[in-house]
């Protein structure tokens, strides 16, 4: 008999630099009243439980405590961050036989506990490891997303509101297809509030646009790359992405997010999962949200699904 699902109650799996600065950052959010961080190193898990908890003077009160899947069954959001970590030359993809392998064995655990809650999948390779969590673990498809390119978009809001000198929440731009190498920046819709990316760049006295946009792209591309050059991990801008996606979900906001969810038709595109924009509530994705794309694009965005298929035909 499943369990009630406690809207107020959020589960994290796998505590590593991931998994521990996405605990920190739900514990700040208020969102939850309680936490339950599981680890195969249980002792891991009672060391980052303890130590978050010790900041809750400054928070909100709130139930943070090590456990094991036994503890997950009315969770409303299972958060999975497990897996081995990317290493410096190593792309997402490379992560991909180990991973998936580590993938089924958490969901079989999962399964056991006939959870009716919302799986985030949030270890890469993201796109590849929500289609495993997804066909592995049986949930409907609304209920089994990924954190996608909810932190690519991020990047580039913030590479954009840095070029053009304006803040980046006003910048409204998508990276969609894989989080990773095959991503593509959306150009033809990006826009700084309503007004096109290109007129605005006039604005702030830009005119090289083609070779500024190629520029930004490939800043953002190779973010984490770099990122993981100088400090060996990334973990601080998931940890956000993270709490955003949670945030729309417990709140029912219906945001629009460009998260990890099956496609099934879009633009000739079916049965993988990539990154488009969507609208995320309580149920997880309700919808996914067509968004204004140049032909050139459709066919990066159909290059980068025969990419994730080819690497998802590796863990079978």
């Amino acid at each position: 008999m499943a369990k009630e699902v406690n809207i107020r109650k959020v589960a994290v799996v796998g505590c590593g630099f991931v998994g521990s600065t996405s605990a920190y950052t739900l514990m700040q959010s208020s969102l939850f009243s309680e936490m339950v961080l599981i680890d195969a190193d249980k002792a891991r898990a009672e060391g980052e439980a303890l130590d978050i908890k010790h900041g809750l003077p400054f928070a909100k009160p709130m139930n943070i405590y090590a456990g094991d899947y036994s503890d997950i069954a009315d969770a409303a959001i299972i958060v999975i961050t497990a897996g081995a970590a990317q290493k410096p030359g190593e792309t997402r993809l490379d992560l991909v036989k180990k991973n998936s392998a580590i993938m089924k064995s958490i969901i079989g655990e999962i399964k056991k506990q006939d959870c009716q809650g919302i799986l985030l999948v949030v270890s890469n390779p993201v796109d590849v490891l929500t289609n495993v969590a997804l066909k592995a673990s049986g949930f409907p498809e609304n209920r089994v997303i990924g954190s996608g390119t909810v932190l690519d978009s991020a990047r580039l809001k913030y590479r954009l509101g840095e070029h053009l000198s304006v803040d980046s929440r006003s910048v409204h731009a998508f990276i969609v297809g894989e989080h990773g190498d095959s991503e593509i920046a959306v150009w033809s819709s990006a826009n700084v509030s309503g007004i096109a990316v290109d007129d605005f760049c006039e604005m702030r006295g830009h005119i090289n646009h083609d070779k500024n946009m190629r520029a930004i792209a490939e800043q953002v591309k190779n973010s984490a790359y770099e990122i993981i050059e100088k400090k060996k991990a990334t973990y601080y801008g998931i940890g956000m992405a993270v709490k955003r996606i949670c945030e729309a979900i417990v709140r029912d906001e219906k945001s629009i997010l460009p998260v990890s969810s099956m496609i099934h038709g879009i633009y000739g595109i079916d049965d993988v999962v990539l990154s488009m924009p969507a609208i995320v509530g309580k149920d997880g994705v309700e919808t996914l949200v067509p968004i204004s794309m140049s032909s050139d694009e459709v066919e990066k965005l159909k290059d980068s699904a025969k990419t994730l298929k080819e690497v998802l035909e590796q863990t079978k």
